[in-house]
């Protein structure tokens, strides 16, 4: 039976991605040794290095002035690596989820911390609207999509503050422009890479300017010295990255990712929205199109275990919503074809037809 993959993450990569990853790690590059064993600091791993920074800069369009790093520790690490990097004084977030609280709770080991506003209240069921980023501020903080809850911002706030984002799940899924950012960072494990590595892109006028010292290896100038190798870089999850992208622009880039990720977005939240049985979980202008979360409705409740029962037969995988909001959700991440899509919402419709 063929699997259909939805976890938020680790989750789907491109076949060839994965196919070229296995050849590798039986050969690497013709040496004759495995990609498991190679030196990070080896010509031909340095090549896997320069060429993954390169295409990265690329598809994303970044300027010049920016420096991308591939690191460990996960976005997690990354959440007190802003503030102990860029906080002097004050620095402002935009509360959306469980992530952004999270990089909320480090950011107050470094400063004072102006959450500027939230939805929390609400369930974190959509995103904040019309607030106003105040002056002052070293900058500013947006988780650009929720996994938990489900919600994505499509536009940048305005703010006068450099803009720092955490696009862990979206990034590369549609065009940006990162020159309005100061430094984004995510976790790869949801749409570049197995679970291992993560990206930093970082303007580099805005380092060296916080009193404090800071430790070697969450400073982002030691890693742009030493090109991202100061230490073991996770070679294997750096090598599928940059199968990822190759792939990312044998399919047309960022703005076809965007087309495909509408489509399928559209064709799971068009279902929902039709359906007697499914309910949506959040604002619809604030659907994220990488995690789509939904539910039964209230006097179906009594058939989740049974759903998810059936759509596991039917060979749906890791669409139990997250364990601190119940109900489903669907993660539908660059890789994702749309024909896993459909297979789920013809399991949704099967299941509502019996019910």
């Amino acid at each position: 039976m063929k699997k259909h993959v939805f976890n938020a993450g680790p989750a789907i990569l491109p076949e060839v991605a994965k196919e070229k990853t296995i050849d590798a790690i039986r050969d690497f590059a013709g040496t004759g040794i495995s990609l498991l064993e190679v030196s990070h600091r080896s010509k031909d791993f340095q090549a896997v290095m320069d060429e993954s920074t390169a295409l990265f800069k690329e598809l994303l369009g970044v300027p010049e002035g920016y420096a991308i790093l591939w690191l460990g520790g996960g976005a997690s690490t990354q959440f007190f690596s802003v503030p102990y990097n860029l906080l002097r004084t004050k620095a402002g977030y935009l509360d959306t989820d469980t992530w952004s609280a999270q990089a909320i709770k480090e950011a107050k080991l470094f400063g004072e911390v102006v959450v500027v506003a939230s939805s929390k209240e609400g369930g974190y069921k959509f995103i904040p609207k019309d607030y106003v980023v105040p002056e002052g501020l070293d900058y500013f903080h947006i988780t650009s999509n929720n996994t938990i809850a489900g919600t994505e911002i499509f536009a940048e706030p305005k703010t006068s503050a450099p803009l720092i984002a955490d696009m862990s799940s979206n990034i590369l899924s549609r065009p940006i422009d990162v020159s309005k950012y100061g430094l984004i960072y995510g976790g790869a494990q949801k749409n570049l890479a197995p679970a291992g590595v993560t990206f930093v892109i970082v303007r580099e006028d805005l380092l060296g300017k916080v009193e404090r010292a800071i430790p070697s290896m969450v400073d982002y100038r030691t890693h742009i010295a030493k090109g991202s190798l100061f230490n073991t870089p996770p070679v294997m999850c750096i090598f599928s990255a940059l199968q990822a992208l190759k792939w990312l622009k044998e399919m047309g880039g960022v703005k076809e990712m965007e087309k495909r990720n509408i489509a399928k977005a559209n064709l799971i939240y068009n279902t929902i929205d039709n359906s007697r049985l499914f309910m949506g979980n959040v604002a619809k202008e604030d659907r994220s199109r990488m995690n789509a979360t939904f539910s039964l409705k209230k006097e179906d409740k009594d058939l989740e275990k049974e759903f998810l029962d059936f759509a596991a037969a039917k060979g749906m995988v890791g669409v139990k919503g997250h364990r601190s909001v119940g109900g489903f959700r669907a993660s539908i991440y660059n890789a994702m074809p749309i024909e896993s899509v459909q297979a789920l919402v013809d399991c949704m419709k099967e299941f509502e037809a019996a019910h």
